[in-house]
């Protein structure tokens, strides 16, 4: 996978924000502001987009998160001018696990991912503003990511680029350095890091979903081109496990016309 052009890319995304939120109505978008990468570039491309003034971050900071992962937050806001608030979800996550003390780290983990998007459906609501998406497609493949959490979105801009692009687009794009060059991390617990618990690089897995998904290379072609066997069927295990994470409720079918099955039709299709 070589560089993506990513003067091109810019404006690709930026124009799909724009015509994507103000087709339905609306003026405004509205995200959750990790700290991280994605959600930065998210931010970037929306605020161009849109004009920073109609682009509104919820910064979500649990009480074991790391206190750089807010700070790089703010600076991503504050150097865009959009605005921000800051929402502790220490109260609601430890009211819920008060009940439940030993819980895991996953269903802790789960837990605040969802209830950042719902406190983000709320201010779309109040907004009101669409709610932008922060996954890349390096994470939606591989599965890395909480359903109805972090998952979920109104749309998504970054959803079809690796994350080996999210770093070349935020280059293009000024996201500040603090924010590209640190370990990638969604800060659900301490110290935890994306690339240690998938067991593997984003550079080096990205190199592998790309020939897997976009060049549609066999098992048989992806070893000769120098990709370890348990590496492939540990990366095809994860893409085949996630599935059910990358579509709508499987429907039962009882009629004529079932909802993701007969019945479908554009995004604006009704216009």
């Amino acid at each position: 996978m070589g560089d993506v052009n990513v003067k091109l890319l810019r404006r690709i995304l930026v124009g799909f924000i724009r015509e994507e939120v103000t087709k339905v109505g609306i003026r405004k978008a509205v995200l959750g502001l990790s700290g991280g990468i994605d959600s930065a570039l998210v931010a970037y491309l929306a605020a161009e987009a849109l004009g920073p003034e109609n682009v509104h971050a919820c910064i979500m900071p649990y009480r074991t998160s790391n206190p750089e992962s807010e700070a790089h937050a703010r600076l991503a806001a504050e150097h865009l001018g959009i605005h921000y608030q800051v929402i502790d979800i220490t109260p609601m996550i430890d009211a819920y696990f008060s009940r439940f003390p030993d819980a895991d780290s996953m269903r802790r983990g789960n837990k605040m991912a969802r209830e950042r998007m719902t406190i983000l459906y709320d201010h779309s609501a109040a907004l009101p503003a669409l709610v932008l998406g922060t996954s890349n497609k390096t994470e939606l493949l591989l599965g890395y990511g909480t359903l109805y959490g972090d998952m979920a979105s109104a749309l998504n801009p970054i959803g079809d680029i690796y994350k080996t692009q999210v770093w070349q687009l935020s280059e293009e794009m000024g996201v500040p350095r603090d924010i590209i060059e640190k370990q990638p991390s969604a800060d659900l617990w301490a110290g935890q890091t994306d690339e240690q618990e998938l067991g593997f690089t984003y550079r080096e897995v990205d190199k592998l979903l790309y020939s897997m998904v976009d060049q549609r290379m066999s098992r048989e072609e992806l070893g000769k081109n120098g990709f370890a066997p348990d590496f492939i069927a540990t990366v095809s295990a994860r893409i085949q496990n996630s599935h059910f994470k990358r579509r709508l409720p499987i429907i039962a079918k009882v009629s004529n016309r079932t909802i993701d099955r007969d019945f479908r039709y554009s995004r604006d299709w009704g216009k």
